[in-house]
């Protein structure tokens, strides 16, 4: 605090000696014209106040700003560090991001494969059972047709049967045989 109060002091004696002086002295001439005494306390007082602050205030400025030159240093290249570091995080980033893609096309394209491989199957299983329903309304159809002809020659062969026992029963001419079949076979077919 002492050392404070002896500064401010001495700076404020150095500065107003000029004043001083001046109107010890008035210049007779213009502004531009040299004044000797004015000059040389000028220049007394620029050593003075020159060596105060060599002595008191350079040093302490010079520090603060060589120390604020390392803190923009400093900053600068930890700025230089984090822009790297977020290049690198956006290159991974970029990276993952297209092996996330290209995974979601692989599982696309693999759910499409099985897709279409379960389609074929259901086709194939569809086309067998097709066949196979085929195969056996063929089979079917054919053993009705069989039963039917069978039926059929059952029925021609009782008919005929029952026709000639009724030609050898009246033992008629062809003509009256022939009637007698008709009439039976009418008879029959109107049951």
């Amino acid at each position: 605090m002492r050392s404070f109060l002896f500064r401010a002091l001495t700076l404020v004696a150095v500065t107003a000696l000029p004043a001083f002086a001046s109107e010890a002295e008035a210049p007779k001439g213009g502004l531009l014209s040299p004044a000797g005494g004015l000059m040389f306390w000028t220049l007394v007082v620029f050593a003075v106040l020159f060596f105060v602050l060599s002595k008191f205030a350079f040093k302490p400025i010079l520090a603060a700003v060589e120390e604020r030159e390392q803190s923009l240093r400093d900053a600068m290249e930890q700025a230089k560090a984090d822009r790297e570091l977020a290049a690198t995080l956006l290159a991974e980033q970029k990276a993952a991001l297209e092996a996330a893609r290209n995974d979601a096309q692989k599982i696309i394209v693999d759910g499409r494969a099985t897709a279409e491989k379960m389609r074929a199957d259901l086709l194939e299983h569809t086309r067998v059972q097709q066949a196979d329903m085929l195969e056996r309304a063929k089979r079917d159809i054919e053993a009705e047709k069989h039963n039917a002809i069978a039926e059929l020659r059952r029925e021609a062969v009782d008919l005929a049967i029952a026709g000639a026992g009724k030609v050898i029963e009246k033992n008629l001419d062809d003509a009256s045989n022939r009637a007698l079949v008709d009439k039976y076979l009418s008879a029959i077919g109107t049951k």
